[in-house]
């Protein structure tokens, strides 16, 4: 949902949009009965941030910024990763069980709110009647982190989430962050408007309050640990049930102590507002931070054929394309200007293999981001190549770490003997641990690596950066099935047809 300039007209909603009845409470307390349909609710506020008083709010947001959660949110498993083919798994794992078991369905309110889409996500009857309850705690996971990071990201403007086994957030308390047998929280990350700390915890399915007041406990036991620095716990309980709508119950306090630690390499402090992505240019802690979290996908992208590789032409410019209060990604079928100058190059050259087609594009301002389905779904993901080559250096730096954490690497190891499955976390625990210690002591050397990749990457044709003979195919059909969305420097699409199945 792209909010509108005036205030008196309905913000624009696009075909995947959903309502999101959420709660925000002081502590867990009983799953809320029927509240979601009943209650009323206010609108979200205009600006992203924490909301100023408890209760029920209904925004609406889009699958496409759904699935942006789902890919980027958990463990950063990349440094156990040799053969980059294997990233194209790990983002299946993250949205097929979201693919499998949601759908949507119309709702009749009691309290419409101008706006508001009036469809909802619900488990769908695969869910219902054929699933195992394994499979069923599989969802619950896998909603429940992506709804977290939603909630977090998206509605109150956090910047990017780390997975608190990497360390938390304070360098000094890292050894009680990464013991195996800390009760922690699932994530955190640094409010740039508040410029302090959140801690956040994530639990979904059929949520009920023992496991909220679980989550509690756990949120807890990192205030034991961060109890010198002021910050906010959160709690996102993502429920969802047969015949019921996909609502959050967002559980929360406020811990107060001293502000947080001025990072120990970066170019600016306090974090500047807004998404990451947005100061990539004048941020290293922003672009090392953006870099890292899109991993995947850049493995993805170096890792595939280059037959299944093509590039679409998006505007240079990305001022419009900047987080607003409703998302950090902006759908792009309203865009009229993209399209304009997409139907420019096309009328100026018809047939795509014309040669000075992609220059053409980029002297009228589009610039042209590298993209790739992902297998087994219609899920496409890019990026630009600045993004792509800052990437391409961090991970040629983490390989060098990983080469020096013997047995860090999946592909490496060969069990000699079964281990139990404790021991076996507990092993990866160290590892991971070890590995971000040599990050950390060797970002003073890494980060002007990779803030120079980042310049070189700017002009660099697709065929350097991929080495490859030839740059890929410039898409820029109108294909009006195809639902796309970006951020300043990457992209996200999926088909109209291929959104969550809509019970009638």
């Amino acid at each position: 949902m792209i909010p509108s300039p005036f205030a008196d007209v309905p913000p624009l909603l696009y075909t995947d949009s959903v309502d999101i009845p959420v709660l925000f409470r002081d502590s867990p307390a009983a799953r809320p009965f029927k509240q979601w349909r009943t209650a009323k609710p206010a609108p979200w506020p205009a600006t992203a941030g924490f909301p100023a008083t408890n209760g029920w709010y209904l925004p609406t947001t889009t699958w496409r910024e759904i699935l942006k959660a789902a890919t980027e949110v958990g463990r950063d498993i990349t440094p156990h990763l040799l053969r980059p083919q294997l990233a194209s798994s790990e983002l299946v794992a993250r949205v097929a069980p979201l693919y499998a078991y949601l759908g949507t369905h119309s709702v009749d309110t009691k309290h419409p709110l101008p706006g508001s889409k009036g469809r909802r996500l619900t488990v769908n009857p695969v869910y219902e009647y054929g699933t195992e309850r394994s499979a069923k705690n599989a969802l619950g996971y896998r909603l429940g982190m992506t709804m977290a990071e939603w909630a977090t990201r998206s509605l109150m403007g956090l910047g990017q989430t780390l997975h608190i086994e990497d360390g938390g957030p304070v360098p000094a308390l890292r050894d009680k962050f990464t013991s195996p047998s800390a009760k922690l929280p699932d994530l955190w990350g640094l409010h740039p408007d508040e410029n302090q700390y959140w801690m956040i915890e994530a639990k979904g399915g059929n949520v009920r309050s023992p496991r909220l007041w679980e989550g509690w406990k756990q949120l807890q036991g990192g205030t034991k640990v961060l109890h010198e620095y002021a910050h906010r716990r959160i709690l996102v309980g993502a429920s969802v049930q047969p015949q019921g709508d996909l609502f959050l119950t967002i559980d929360h306090d406020h811990h107060p102590g001293k502000e947080p630690l001025h990072p120990a390499f970066g170019t600016t402090w306090p974090q500047p507002p807004g998404s990451p992505e947005d100061h990539l240019g004048d941020s290293d802690d922003a672009l090392m931070g953006t870099a890292r979290a899109q991993m995947l996908v850049y493995l993805a992208l170096s890792g595939a054929h280059p037959s299944r590789l093509k590039t679409v032409a998006l505007p240079a410019d990305r001022t419009n394309r900047r987080r607003s209060a409703r998302g950090v990604t902006t759908p792009l079928e309203r865009d009229t200007y993209a399209h304009a100058m997409r139907g420019d190059v096309r009328a100026a050259f018809a047939d795509d293999a014309q040669p000075g087609r992609r220059e053409y594009a980029r002297t009228l301002g589009l610039d042209d981001f590298l993209t790739y389905r992902v297998p087994g779904t219609e899920l496409r993901l890019g990026m630009s190549r600045q993004l792509f080559a800052a990437c391409a250096q961090l991970h040629r730096e983490d390989q060098l770490i990983a080469e020096q954490t013997p047995g860090m690497r999946a592909e490496d190891v060969r069990a000699d003997e079964p281990v139990s499955e404790e021991a076996e976390e507990r092993r990866r625990h160290t590892q991971r641990r070890v590995f971000r210690e040599q990050q950390d002591e060797q970002r003073a050397r890494i980060e002007p690596r990779v803030r120079e990749a980042f310049e070189y990457g700017r002009n660099r044709p697709w065929r350097e950066l991929l080495h490859t003979q030839n740059d890929p195919h410039l898409d820029l059909d109108e294909d009006p099935g195809l639902l796309e969305a970006a951020t300043a420097e990457t992209y996200l699409a999926v088909r109209e047809d291929d959104l969550p199945h809509h019970e009638r």
